[in-house]
């Protein structure tokens, strides 16, 4: 069994590794003041982007749920690792040589983590289904491509491959490469009869499934003969490392120009993706086998930064039966979107890679160009349900759509689409907006029964006031009360020190060193700062240091004064406010020394002690030329 990690190797990884690197990984991030980056929360739902990074001190923040910590805790949080595995994972990205106490080793392949175990064999395979496409029996897989519009480069760009005939090719490959036959039961990749586990996928077109970082997690096949009796698509089940819930295909290609053109279309198949992405239409994704959820949308949010409405959500589903239920049942979870949602249906009902094949490129942008809200979409369907030509049939349509009218979220559009409610039933303008507003009043929308239940059950582990507003900073802190001047200088102070530490010259540590903090909660974070100061090397593991230091109700604190934004434009704007800060501490200081001092000058009788009396009134003029000075420096 390894021992534990040497300490200065797990700092050499904090140091070395990119936080905005690896957080871009999972959350689009966009700039908030000099140093410092935001994005939406990825462990927990919100509409507005409260987590915050600062890179230079190796730092993350979420001031709605309170998580917080450096690169390890993230990647911690994010892929449900254990601290030694996320620590030797990050290691061998950076090319870090671990050591281990009491002369122990890294783990061998024994010992390697669980997910790392089933993430390796999912890269292999993956390869090897690659490979396997060149072959001479793959001819059948490379002549559906070809048929479809996909050319050689195609099937590359999406890494598509073929499983071979017969009941253990990839099974003997994994063995080969040192796999037991309980991580290849694990895999999913595999199925049990009478005889042991065999080769799931046979004889078919296949697609991997990726994760947001690109790693392989599972994989959905096609059948290509005739004496095939499975389902046309066969998805991996799911394994520690695939969630159908958690997953969208072709994420790892579509990503980047989700976030940069906040738009995501969700297609039905991975034909369909390879298709979009062809094509031009670079957002597009798909579902692995289940109905687009709740799962689905985070990731989506996250990527498309779902705030003030300004993102695209497109759906494309089948004209047939399925898909229109598809489309509705997407249209049950809009309320979890800022972002405007839309339906896009091909004509005479093709999908896009139909439409690709026998239309071109150009009109599969001109199908996701040609979108409909889909609220739109919605009250259509319902509106089919019943007979328009008689009084009981509208009024019965009324009944139904006028709850969708109310909970459109765009107070400008909703009275446009009660007008054109009105139309469509053939009704007056004002029984129908009484309708609507009927339904606003009495029937709560999907969304405020969502935020009803949210506030009734909150999240595993989420808060309900967040660390902004809890009154309390832990047990024994009281949460410092800003609106007193001296405190907020205490804390501007405590955000300087802690996120610009390299700002600092020598005499301002050792002037900082002696300053007495009125809160007792920033007094503890000055405390660790001391403490911390005497060991901190390099400034990304500054704060974690000073978090090592601080009594555990208040290192989240020690987090968020590490990430707030500081009032500054630019480097120059940021010199002259750290300095001025700091210098403002010092003056506090004085001050403090000098109310003392004035204080123990009207107890003197100064005939009994003259000379203590001229000591102490020197010590008086020193301290003001000292705050003078300062006050100089501050508006040279």
């Amino acid at each position: 069994m390894a021992g534990l990690i040497k300490r200065e190797d797990i700092d050499a990884v904090r140091e070395r590794a990119d936080l905005r690197e690896v957080v871009e990984q999972y959350v689009t991030l966009k700039g908030a003041g000099i140093g410092s980056w935001k994005g939406l929360c990825p462990f927990h739902d919100e509409r507005s982007p409260s987590f915050h990074i600062r890179p230079q001190v190796g730092t993350f923040h979420c001031f709605g749920c309170g998580e917080s910590g450096d690169v390890i805790a993230f990647l911690m949080g994010m892929e449900h690792t254990s601290f030694q595995e996320t620590v030797e994972k990050l290691a061998g990205r950076l090319g870090i040589e671990l050591r281990y106490e009491d002369g122990g080793k890294g783990p061998d392949k024994a010992e390697i983590g669980r997910r790392q175990r089933l993430l390796d064999a999912h890269k292999i395979a993956d390869e090897f289904f690659q490979q396997a496409l060149q072959s001479p029996e793959a001819q059948i897989a490379r002549q559906m491509l070809t048929g479809r519009g996909f050319t050689r480069e195609h099937a590359a760009q999406f890494s598509v491959g073929y499983a071979p005939k017969g009941w253990d090719n990839l099974l003997k490959h994994l063995r080969s490469k040192g796999f037991s036959e309980e991580e290849l039961t694990e895999t999913g990749m595999f199925s049990s009869g009478s005889r042991g586990i065999y080769d799931r996928f046979r004889g078919r077109l296949m697609w991997p499934i990726r994760d947001m970082t690109g790693n392989t997690v599972g994989f959905g096949g096609r059948h290509l003969y005739e004496e095939d009796k499975g389902p046309k698509y066969l998805n991996s089940p799911e394994t520690a490392i695939y969630k159908k819930s958690q997953v969208l295909y072709g994420i790892e290609h579509a990503k980047r120009h989700v976030a940069k053109q906040r738009q995501l279309v969700v297609v039905e198949g991975y034909t369909d993706v390879m298709a979009c992405h062809v094509a031009g239409v670079e957002t597009a994704v798909a579902t692995c086998g289940t109905a687009f959820g709740e799962g689905h949308i985070r990731i989506a949010r996250r990527l498309i930064s779902d705030e003030g409405g300004a993102g695209e959500v497109i759906f494309t589903f089948d004209g047939d039966q399925a898909g229109q239920q598809a489309a509705l049942k997407a249209f049950k979870e809009d309320h979890m979107f800022l972002a405007k949602t839309f339906i896009a249906v091909g004509p005479e009902g093709m999908d896009p890679c139909d439409i690709r094949q026998h239309r071109g490129d150009e009109a599969v942008k001109e199908l996701i160009n040609s979108k409909t809200p889909l609220f739109e979409f919605a009250i259509r369907a319902k509106l089919r349900e019943f007979d328009l030509n008689t009084i009981e049939g509208r009024v019965g349509a009324l009944r139904a759509t006028a709850p969708i009218v109310g909970g459109i979220k765009d107070p400008a559009l909703r009275p446009a689409y009660t007008r054109e409610l009105a139309g469509w039933l053939g009704a007056e303008m004002d029984d129908v907006a009484r309708a609507v507003t009927y339904a606003q009043k009495h029937q709560p929308s999907p969304q405020q029964e969502a935020e009803k239940a949210s506030a009734s059950n909150p999240p595993s582990g989420q808060r309900r006031e967040s660390p902004a507003t809890d009154p309390r900073g832990g047990r024994g802190f009281a949460r410092p009360d800003t609106r007193d001047p001296a405190v907020l200088m205490e804390r501007q102070a405590l955000e300087v020190i802690l996120q610009h530490p390299t700002h600092l010259t020598a005499e301002q540590w050792e002037e900082i060193f002696t300053v007495r903090f009125s809160a007792p909660a920033h007094q503890a974070i000055h405390d660790g700062v001391r403490i911390a100061a005497a060991s901190a090397s390099d400034p990304r593991n500054w704060v974690n240091a000073v978090r090592d230091e601080v009594p555990e109700p208040i290192k989240s604190f020690v987090s968020e004064l590490a990430v707030t934004a500081l009032p500054t434009n630019s480097d120059e704007h940021l010199e002259k406010y750290c300095q001025s800060i700091l210098n403002r501490l010092v003056e506090l200081k004085i001050t403090h020394q000098k109310a003392n001092l004035l204080g123990r000058l009207q107890r003197m009788d100064p005939a009994r002690d003259p000379e203590e009396h001229q000591a102490v009134n020197r010590e008086l003029m020193e301290l003001e030329q000292r705050r003078r000075a300062l006050r100089e420096a501050e508006w040279a």
